[in-house]
């Protein structure tokens, strides 16, 4: 990946053509996601259009302000402050959470959502009680459940993992963050959010599983669903190239002025 993270402001972030303003991609990373998690989409899109990925502020947000209303805040301020009209925007776990949210606070900023393994009715990871810390192996089999393939979970991966929950400030806000995100059930206000949602899941996600999926699909009035196999909580990084084709159709679907091809 050829883009780097700049700082801007109070911002931290990444974005693919900073001068095209109309219809970005905003791509919003899960509650211990990183960059990488997207690369294949930025290398996709990052001639096409503009790609933009906010890096959540989890480990830098104040404390007492460090929530998922928090996080749906820092994002809303980024968008304004890029004097962005409106965004694409994709979250994966948390970060579709934080999509969801953004379209019901403020549904004049959001185009279109897409949702891939998202929080936001049930979800199982590391769970809402403090991490088993320590533990290299009871890390390494979390983070592994992540994938369909076990493999696909790095050293490096498991390592900075397994760092983040034994650095005890790091770890109280994971925790403070995946309990706000359990309180923030939304299946009563999901038919509130209008926007055409495209929906991609694994059949094998442990993490958000593939009911969860179909229940978004159920609960959001302009949704569709797609359903990978042999994949888990990461589509995106699982079948990079399924998941690019089907991002690109609706793209070019729900995009009124601008063309992604």
């Amino acid at each position: 990946m050829k883009f780097q993270i700049q700082k801007d402001s109070d911002f931290s972030y990444m974005e693919t053509l900073p001068d095209n303003k109309e219809y970005p991609l905003l791509l919003l990373h899960g509650l211990m996601g990183a960059l990488s998690n997207f690369e294949t989409i930025v290398d996709s899109f990052s001639e096409k259009m503009n790609v933009v990925v906010p890096m959540l502020p989890i480990f830098e947000m104040p404390l007492k302000s460090l929530s998922v209303d928090g996080l749906v805040d820092y994002v809303y301020k980024f968008i304004k402050f890029k004097k962005y009209e409106k965004v694409h925007v994709l979250g994966n776990s948390l970060g579709g959470h934080i999509c969801q949210l953004l379209a019901l606070q403020h549904p004049e900023v959001v185009h279109s959502l897409i949702l891939t393994g998202s929080s936001g009715l049930f979800e199982s990871a590391m769970g809402n009680t403090f991490p088993k810390r320590g533990s290299y192996e009871y890390i390494r089999q979390k983070t592994e459940m992540v994938f369909y393939n076990p493999e696909s979970a790095s050293q490096e991966l498991i390592d900075e993992v397994y760092d983040i929950v034994n650095d005890l400030g790091k770890c109280i806000r994971i925790v403070k963050t995946a309990k706000s995100a359990v309180r923030h059930n939304l299946e009563d206000r999901l038919k509130e959010i209008k926007q055409p949602v495209l929906l991609i899941w694994g059949l094998d996600d442990e993490v958000t599983p593939a009911w969860v999926g179909k229940k978004f699909h159920d609960l959001l009035p302009n949704s569709e669903l797609h359903l990978f196999e042999k994949c888990g909580h990461v589509p995106m990084m699982e079948h990079p190239e399924e998941f690019n084709e089907l991002l690109e159709s609706f793209l070019n679907r729900v995009s009124s002025s601008v063309e992604i091809v």
